[in-house]
Formats: C-alpha cells, sequence, structure tokens
C-alpha cells in the first residue's frame, strides 16, 4: 500500500463510520460499484479522481478531505483505567478539530492569550511534592488568574475557558471509560476534550473540564499520548484542583451557612445547583472539611428516598437531564442514574469555535461547505445553523 493508498484507506473509513453509511451505501450515493468502493477503502488501488470526487460529494466533502493526512498528536494526556477501543477514533478526531480551530484563528487573526501558562510552569514541580495540597492552592490561583472573585460560582465553564485561551470540544461517546482528556500548546492546545454522552450527567461535563484544566496545570510531565495507563495520585490531585476550582471553601462555607434552615439533602442538592457539581462533590467537600463523617453518605440516602420516594445508590454516577432531542429517545426508567436537581446541556456549551466560524464565512473566507466540516454537520444542519445566527425564534434580526 502506497503512502497516498493508506491516507485515502484511512480518511474514508473515518468519514463513512462517522456517517454511519455502509459501504455499499456509500458505494450506491457516489454512483461506483461496491467492489471497486472497497478496493479504494481498503487501499489496494488508487481511484480515479473523477471517483474520488463523487465519493466526497457523496460524503458532503471536497476532494481535499480525501487525500490530506491526518494531523497526529504527542502532548497529549488520554488515560483511562481499562484499554479504550475508540481511543484512536478520538485522538484523530480531536486532531482534525485543532487543525481546523487553529487554522481559522490564524486565518482571522483572532487568538486567545492562554492566561494560565505561567502558573503551570510555576506549580508543576512543587504538586509532585505536596500533592493534593498544591492542587487545592493551584485552584485558587487558577480562578484568580481567570478573574474569579472568592466566593463566585463558575456559571459557565466552557465560556470561561475559552475567553481564557483553552480550547474546549465536547465529543459524545457511548463510553463511561472515557470522560475527557486534554492537549497541551505544543500540539496546538491547550484544549480540554469532554465526553457530553448523554448517560453522563452535565454535572459530570463541567466536573471533567475542570478536571483537565487540572492536568494542564499540574502535570505538564505527563502529556505523552503513548501513556495510556492512569496513574491514582495525579487523578486524586486534578480532582482536588476541579472541586475547589468549582467550589472554593469561601464559597461553600457562605452557601452552607446560608442554608442552614434546609434539611440536609435540600442543603446539598441548593448548593450543588449553586457550583454545578455533582451531590457527590458536595458530601466529599462535607467529609474532606471535617464536617461530618462516612455516615453522611447513609444519611443522606435515607432522607433523600423520605423526601422524594426514591433510590440514589452511592455507586452509581447520577444522571442529568439532556436536551429534548436525547429526552425523547431516552428510557428514564432506571433511577440509579437520575441526578437530582440535574443540570441542562445549555450549561455545558462552547462557543468560541462557532464564533470562528461565522466570522469566517461572514467574511467570505471559508465555504458553507467548509464550515459544515469544521462543525461536524451536513450541509442542510448548516443551512440551518446560518439562519438562526441571523434571527431569533419571532423572525426579528439579532446581530
Amino acid at each position: 500500500m502506497s503512502p497516498t493508498e493508506q491516507i485515502i484507506s484511512e480518511n474514508l473509513t473515518r468519514f463513512r463510520l462517522a456517517r454511519g453509511y455502509s459501504q455499499v451505501k456509500l458505494a450506491r450515493m457516489a454512483g461506483i460499484s461496491v467492489a471497486a468502493y472497497q478496493k479504494i477503502e481498503k487501499g489496494q488501488s488508487v481511484p480515479r479522481v473523477d471517483n474520488l470526487q463523487n465519493i466526497a460529494s457523496a460524503l458532503g466533502l471536497n476532494l481535499m478531505d480525501m487525500v490530506e493526512q491526518v494531523p497526529k498528536l504527542s502532548v497529549v494526556r488520554f488515560r483511562s483505567q481499562k484499554k479504550l477501543k475508540i481511543r484512536d477514533e478520538i485522538l484523530v478526531q480531536v486532531g482534525r478539530w485543532l487543525r481546523d480551530f487553529n487554522y481559522l484563528e490564524k486565518l482571522l487573526k483572532d487568538n486567545v492569550p492562554y492566561v494560565f501558562g505561567d502558573l503551570s510552569e510555576r506549580v508543576s514541580q512543587q504538586v509532585s511534592i505536596d500533592g493534593q495540597e498544591s492542587a487545592q492552592k493551584a485552584a485558587l490561583e487558577a480562578r484568580e488568574a481567570a478573574g474569579l472573585d472568592s466566593d463566585e460560582p463558575v456559571l459557565d465553564i466552557c465560556g470561561l475557558l475559552e475567553t481564557k485561551g483553552v480550547k474546549v470540544l465536547p465529543i459524545a461517546k457511548a463510553s463511561t471509560g472515557f470522560f475527557g482528556l486534554a492537549v497541551g500548546t505544543a500540539d496546538g492546545g491547550p484544549a480540554v476534550i469532554v465526553n457530553t454522552w448523554e448517560r453522563i450527567p452535565v454535572e459530570r461535563w463541567i466536573f471533567s473540564a475542570c478536571h483537565e484544566l487540572g492536568h494542564l496545570i499540574l502535570h505538564l510531565q505527563s502529556f505523552v499520548v503513548k501513556d495510556e495507563k492512569e496513574n491514582p495520585n495525579e487523578e486524586n490531585e486534578a480532582n482536588v484542583f476541579a472541586s475547589h476550582f468549582l467550589m472554593p471553601d469561601d464559597a461553600f462555607a457562605k452557601y452552607l451557612k446560608q442554608s442552614r434552615g434546609l434539611s440536609l439533602v435540600d442543603r446539598v442538592l441548593k448548593i450543588k445547583r449553586i457550583f454545578g457539581v455533582s451531590y457527590k462533590t458536595v458530601l466529599m467537600r462535607l467529609l474532606e472539611n471535617g464536617l461530618t463523617d462516612n455516615s453522611i453518605w447513609g444519611r443522606f440516602q435515607s432522607q433523600y428516598q423520605r423526601q422524594y420516594g426514591k433510590t440514589l445508590k452511592l455507586k452509581d454516577e447520577p444522571k442529568g437531564i439532556h436536551t429534548d432531542q436525547f429526552a425523547k429517545s431516552l428510557s428514564h426508567t432506571d433511577e440509579r442514574f437520575k441526578e437530582p436537581s440535574k443540570l441542562d446541556r445549555s450549561d455545558f456549551m462552547e462557543d468560541r469555535l462557532r464564533g470562528l466560524v461565522r466570522k469566517a464565512l461572514e467574511e467570505n473566507k471559508i465555504t458553507l461547505s467548509r464550515a459544515a466540516e469544521i462543525l461536524g454537520l451536513d450541509i442542510t444542519s448548516m443551512k440551518a445553523e446560518v439562519a438562526a445566527w441571523n434571527f431569533d425564534v419571532d423572525g426579528k434580526l439579532v446581530a
């Protein structure tokens, strides 16, 4: 297999699977025989230009997409407890996304400085000595660098990270073995990637984004793409960072005191909603601050069952609300996955890449099909997206 044949083979396979097409369906859409298509995808032959163009058109792409080599990432922290079958697929998707993101930033001369860079250089060695104590301190310093007040909740984690120079990519993968990963500056980052699969609660999405930011600040020495096994100490430190970045002690104490008149369950649910964290994160903070003991888990569960007539098992990660699209097709009969006082998908939305795409389109620097590719949409959906940019639901022009 020649280099050109291999590139075309890899690209075709990835694009086809991403769209859910079988080889037979794509061959018919492109107007070529199934046998001819299969040889092309297997890298057994270099297709004629017209055949490759027909295949690209059937996929809603341009010819260059078929022959372009996917960027290879190296400065990545992507680890899991078990071997992840979709790891390579995710890395390819992230590599293309980063390439497109950085292309638009350069094209439009619209780059956002990374505000946590100096902090990372300063604490990355210290955390290896002080561990969780350094992680907690780094979280408070990161909040300060981000311009957050000491008792201010993070209302929009994606917006906050994007305005501080961190690229954010939500991708939905049907896996509980992958919650997120981070990419360093040498590979076009800094970036955090979060698994927004419908069976993972929004609270976990938010926590994962902060967890990956923690790795970017605390563990730059661990950004080696070939390392796949989790480091328990580093995971714990990133968890501490995320917890204190989202819910600093001063703010936690403030709202805990304000809610003294409520039951334990309602206090926990109120605090978790304010900070956008899981109820488990609130209970863990009570333990961490010495305000309770391990009996808190049983007392919370029994009180919750009495108040709401439902059981939340400690071993399960509760489930948050999803968009109407997901809710219509999702069974909610399994109470183990429910998150009390749930967050919505709108609590976790990235904006910067879409803003860059809109600007590039309005300045005629990219085509509609290129915009669709960057956002992972088909042409029809892209046209609907453009229409939604210009008018609100009442038909009035929006700036």
